[in-house]
């Protein structure tokens, strides 16, 4: 085997289970995504990550289809909670029959969050399709609009556009409770998240060594303001950074944070935890 092939077998190949840390809720991931199709592989994902602390999860839509396929995940597994949008790449879909379905789909008692919107400007100019960006703007203005009359928290997707999303969020006025999915700006912007109140959520990204604006940022997080996410399959944390990712990683992430921060892992589980079922309504800690 070449060593290119081994580097591939190598990143393709899960990472080992880890050691367990409850309790976790994995406030960000994609079921679809990690292969779930039906309601037996979203028990098989749920089982692996229980079977390491995770107690619970938010499957994140980014078009129509899977918007769909997030709200009926919640009726096969208790462990299962939703959240729906159009992502800012796709905001170009946001016709009269996706704001009906969106509209629909948001009110539902499962699904806990409006996200993830927001602002990507990255990808236009890369991406073939990707929605530009005052096509962005308005639609994500729209779904802050439906988090306010749902009662919904609003989850942000912002990449690259620190100013654009707090622009809009000022215009439009944020919703009581918002959160920032996979945090990957710098200090200066946390500071801004943190003093109106906003949730950071970090990724598997705060254990790359390379990220040093992100780790400098993660430190200003109050505890009370903190929540965990996978973002899977995607942003697998470090050592496995390349590997398929699954909530079950959750624990690795968390560990990175502990190691950076110098807070004990149990305390930044328990935290993020309640965190977590305090902005999505989740309960008491009790039987989900």
């Amino acid at each position: 085997m070449s060593a290119k092939s081994t580097s591939d077998s190598r990143r393709r190949t899960p990472p080992p289970a880890p050691e367990p840390l409850s309790p976790l809720i994995d406030a960000h991931t994609h079921l679809d995504a990690c292969g779930a199709s039906d309601a037996g592989d979203v028990a098989d994902i749920l089982d692996r990550a229980e079977a390491v602390g995770v107690q619970a999860v938010v499957t994140i839509a980014d078009d129509l289809e899977a918007a769909q396929w997030a709200a009926a995940a919640t009726e096969w597994d208790s462990r299962v909670y939703a959240a729906v949008a159009l992502h800012p790449t796709r905001a170009n879909a946001l016709d009269d029959n996706a704001r009906a379905v969106l509209e629909d789909l948001a009110g539902r008692d499962r699904v806990v969050a409006v996200g993830e919107t927001g602002m990507d400007l990255y990808w236009p100019g890369r991406l073939e399709g990707c929605a530009e960006p005052a096509q962005q703007r308005e639609a994500f203005a729209w779904h802050i609009d439906l988090a306010k009359r749902t009662g919904k928290p609003l989850m942000i997707h912002n990449r690259d556009a620190d100013a654009d999303v707090l622009d809009v969020l000022r215009a439009e006025g944020a919703p009581d409770d918002v959160i920032f999915h996979c945090f990957s700006s710098g200090p200066e912007m946390a500071r801004t998240c943190v003093d109106a109140g906003w949730y950071l959520s970090l990724s598997g990204t705060v254990s790359f060594k390379n990220a040093v604006d992100l780790r400098e940022a993660a430190l200003l997080i109050p505890r009370e303001q903190l929540l965990v996410e996978t973002d899977a399959p995607f942003l697998t944390p470090h050592p496995h950074r390349g590997a398929p990712n699954e909530p079950y990683c959750l624990p690795y992430t968390v560990r990175a944070l502990a190691d950076l921060t110098g807070r004990p892992a149990s305390e930044l589980a328990a935290d993020s935890s309640a965190n977590a079922r305090r902005v999505y309504g989740l309960g008491d800690g009790g039987a989900l």
